[in-house]
């Protein structure tokens, strides 16, 4: 479909245009804020909080911070939530919620509901066309535009409760996609909404060579397990040799650096990588350009934005929020100090503690990375380890002895004050002496770790493991493929179910 291609690229070309440099400014979220309390003051939690009285005052910002608290999901269902999942009407949001999205969560914990309404899938909609005219940067040819995006999701098929609709978020949002995308999408509504992992992974294979592939979307363990999956079935030297004209892959979910190797050696061409920050919660942030790292935070799309130091004045040796606490506006944050993140949203979630850890790397393009989760951090006897830390440390020893680890997870020893590191590689390696090789690391990346490790932290030890045990155990829990991401740091819950997962595979 050349013309419908070149069609598609001219599109691209002139929303780029229009939208690059669009969104940037503080205002925007202030607009964000003083719609969010307009839109949701006659609901039972905006009249609780006085959200009326908040639009009168000067500084609607320090007003909102003072009456509404920071609460995260567990508070926040127990207040609220419950109420808004059973049907309760202009509860925290205008109207009845009908769609709720199961997240994920990280392993071993129970999905959370997330409500989605129309403005917020509104907003998806307006996010995603704005993401696509980023292409235009890439100079991608006609026929890429011309082939289909293969979203590596969850199960599109939706469960009816007494009182609303549940189900993966692609699920929902499917559900509101024109009709004039979905022959551009893949793997289609038949294999898309097959809740196997395993199942609907086989059926891509079988499918693979009658798409034309262009773009492909989805958590990286998944979406190159599939193309390695492809190769082999298929005796190709690589996925160009059936998708000549894949040409972006658009990440998140996860750091990506630990699994370049793998998809070096599966694509026959350089393809172009594209992250974004996309969540039950909220479509936060995407990669403006391949020139810059981080991702452009969205201010106009119905999120408003507060940010909590990552730190000890903050928050406790558990990741939990003190009593006394600071939180920032995009206006007053700085670069380099990673904080907690604080949502308000078009869904009714209220100064909401996601659990994500975010980094500004540009603060005039408004630009972030991810670093870590608040509950996924190290902190045995004091070092602070966070996830960021952790990567790094990996991915230089995995550069410097070319060794290819993709997965990985930890488990603090609280008994004999060590901590136990699970490396995933198909490569042959020595553990004691790669372990060696990622504890000097850590201590060159982190003050607070060498001090540890001088004074009361044990030498850590390390269990290398082959890939697939990592993907064999999230399928044992029933945790296989989508958006469902393996646990960096070990909680003692999750510590609980891999010690006994291994004791039954060794």
């Amino acid at each position: 479909m050349p013309i419908v291609g070149k069609l598609i690229k001219k599109t691209t070309a002139i929303s780029y245009k229009r939208n690059f440099n669009k969104g940037k400014e503080y205002t925007n979220q202030l607009n964000t804020l003083n719609l969010l309390l307009d839109k949701a003051q006659w609901t039972r939690f905006g009249q609780e909080f006085g959200f009326s009285q908040i639009k009168t005052e000067a500084d609607e910002v320090a007003a909102y911070k003072s009456r509404v608290p920071i609460t995260d999901y567990d508070k926040f269902y127990k207040e609220w939530l419950r109420l808004t999942i059973a049907g309760e009407k202009d509860h925290t949001w205008p109207g009845r919620i009908k769609h709720f999205a199961l997240s994920s969560g990280t392993t071993g914990s129970p999905s959370k509901r997330i409500p989605i309404t129309e403005a917020m899938i509104r907003s998806f909609q307006k996010t995603s066309l704005r993401q696509i005219s980023t292409l235009h940067e890439l100079d991608l040819s006609e026929e890429l535009f011309s082939a289909s995006v293969l979203a590596v999701g969850g199960c599109t098929k939706l469960t009816r409760k007494k009182t609303h609709i549940e189900g993966d978020l692609s699920g929902i949002l499917k559900k509101y996609t024109s009709f004039v995308v979905n022959p551009f999408t893949k793997p289609g509504s038949r294999i898309a909404g097959i809740k196997d992992w395993n199942h609907k992974m086989e059926k891509m294979v079988e499918k693979a060579p009658d798409w034309n592939i262009g773009i492909i979307a989805g958590v990286p363990s998944w979406c190159i397990m599939l193309m390695e999956k492809i190769v082999e079935r298929y005796k190709l030297k690589n996925i160009h040799e059936m998708w000549p004209n894949l040409g972006v892959y658009i990440h998140g979910g996860v750091f990506m650096q630990p699994y370049i190797p793998r998809l070096e050696k599966v694509i026959g061409k350089n393809i172009h990588l594209l992250d974004t920050y996309l969540a039950s919660e909220g479509y936060f942030a995407y990669q403006q350009s391949v020139k810059n790292s981080g991702m452009r935070l969205l201010l106009n799309t119905g999120v408003f934005y507060e940010f909590v130091p990552f730190n000890s004045d903050h928050f406790d040796e558990q990741g939990s929020l003190k009593d006394y606490h600071t939180a920032y506006t995009i206006s007053e944050v700085i670069e380099g100090v990673d904080y907690a993140m604080v949502i308000s949203t078009n869904a009714g979630l209220w100064r909401y503690m996601i659990g994500d850890l975010v980094r500004f790397i540009d603060l005039k393009e408004r630009e972030i990375k991810i670093t870590g989760r608040i509950k996924q951090f190290l902190s045995l006897v004091g070092e602070h380890l966070s996830l960021d830390n952790i990567n790094s440390a990996i991915n230089k020893i995995a550069n410097r002895e070319k060794i290819a680890i993709s997965e990985f997870c930890i488990h603090a020893n609280h008994e004999q004050l060590r901590q136990e590191w699970f490396i995933g590689t198909n490569s042959t390696l020595d553990p004691k002496a790669i372990m060696s090789m990622i504890d000097v690391e850590l201590g060159i990346i982190n003050d607070d770790y060498a001090y540890a490790r001088k004074y009361s932290l044990k030498e850590p030890v390390l269990r290398v493991l082959d890939t697939t045990v990592f993907y064999q155990f999230m399928e044992s829990i029933g945790k296989s493929g989508s958006q469902n991401k393996f646990p960096r740091v070990l909680n003692e819950t999750q510590s609980k179910n891999w010690f006994s997962f291994l004791e039954k595979i060794d």
